[in-house]
């Protein structure tokens, strides 16, 4: 397979080159900012680099349209012999050498709606296994006449990806229920942890007065105890931190009457393997009925977020907090990975404000921050709701 690079000062100009260059066999994988021209650095400009592969494979419809030219040649040909078959035999070659070139006689090109959901895709971040499952399975469901209209096709695309994105349903109300934030460095948990210790103890967004603790573990981050009691006192929720097994047991112990206990751990890199080994060690006091919530930005790539889901599986994680929503328009990251992996998602962030930005987990929301898109998600809705849990 041939792959191939090209930069301009924007994505549409870069992929134009490469189709102007390669023509509609070019199909783009990926792309990245880039500063490009200049000389040693001065001048240069801000531009997109897109990279991608030459698709020889002939089209479904010149294959058929060339069957069907050998089948009415070699029909010709019944009850001659000699000569006449050998150059039915040479035409035959012929026929095969065309469609090695993709040149069949009566071949069409790929459907266009295919090829702007697919650009779309890539827009958004989506990563190149999530966009070829979708392709397949366009092709496979959708008849050719269907793969020509754009908004049956987004509508599809739409629905297969709020399918793929399962909703974590809270255990059932119990005294004493723990709730453990894990994650990389820089996401946000201990806001997080704010947020919903706001969201149960003051009982807003629909949920109901609960008493709420708060435990840190997180005491090698500077103004991480201060930056968690400070919204303890405004919220005149109890805040404990520890340091040790032992004082972590003490603390549940004294806090079982409590209907919410939530857990900050300290923010630990998915390679820093000893540490997280040692943390996992001190949460295994919660006991089996805790849960555990990883943390993730959607600022993440793709690559990076898969990365952090194996990393943090040792933790055996219920579901996933996503942070950061604010900070981008482009989620086919994090849809990619949540289909992929079928990790439920329990709630999203999107601001810094407490406790006004956080809510529940909603397929309809995500599926709001993809770009480009003609159809508002609820056009889709009806047909994935009874596939995911809400």
């Amino acid at each position: 397979m041939e792959y191939f690079k090209e930069q301009g000062t924007s994505y549409m100009e870069a992929v134009t080159k490469a189709k102007t260059r390669y023509g509609e066999s070019a199909k783009i994988l990926n792309h990245r900012s880039i500063r490009y021209g200049g000389f040693l650095g001065i001048f240069s400009r801000e531009g997109v680099e897109v990279e991608g592969y030459i698709n020889k494979e002939p089209s479904l419809a010149a294959r058929r349209s060339l069957d069907d030219e050998k089948k009415k040649i070699i029909a010709a040909a019944g009850g001659r012999r000699d000569d006449t078959l050998d150059k039915v035999l040479d035409m035959v070659k012929s026929i095969d050498a065309r469609i090695e070139s993709g040149k069949g006689s009566g071949a069409s090109s790929e459907p266009e709606a295919f090829g702007m959901i697919e650009n779309l895709l890539i827009d958004n971040d989506f990563s190149y296994s999530f966009i070829k499952k979708i392709g397949i399975r366009l092709r496979s469901e959708l008849s050719l006449e269907q793969l020509n209209d754009f908004n049956l096709v987004q509508q599809k695309t739409l629905e297969w990806m709020g399918s793929g994105i399962p909703i974590y349903l809270n255990k059932p109300v119990r005294k004493g229920r723990i709730v453990i934030l894990v994650g990389p460095t820089g996401v946000g948990k201990t806001t997080t942890i704010a947020k919903l210790a706001a969201l149960h103890g003051l009982g807003i967004k629909g949920e109901a007065p609960k008493s709420v603790r708060m435990i840190t573990i997180d005491n090698y981050r500077i103004g991480a105890k201060g930056q968690i009691q400070t919204y303890g006192d405004l919220m005149s929720i109890p805040v404990s931190c520890v340091e040790s097994m032992d004082e972590l047991r003490n603390k549940l112990i004294l806090y079982q009457e409590a209907d919410l206990i939530l857990i900050d751990t300290m923010g630990r890199s998915p390679k820093d393997y000893q540490n997280l080994a040692q943390m996992r060690e001190m949460l295994d006091v919660c006991g089996k009925d805790a849960e555990i919530f990883l943390t993730v930005s959607a600022t993440t790539k793709a690559g990076d977020l898969d990365g952090i889901f194996q990393e943090f599986s040792g933790f055996k994680y219920d579901a996933v907090i996503l942070t950061k929503l604010d900070e981008t328009m482009k989620l086919g990251n994090v849809i990619s990975v949540l289909n992929g992996r079928k990790t439920p998602i329990a709630y999203i962030t999107d601001g810094q404000g407490v406790p006004q930005d956080i809510e529940r987990a909603d397929v309809r929301r995500l599926l709001r921050n993809l770009e480009g898109f003609r159809l508002s998600p609820a056009a889709a809705a009806d047909n994935y709701k009874e596939s995911i849990r809400i």
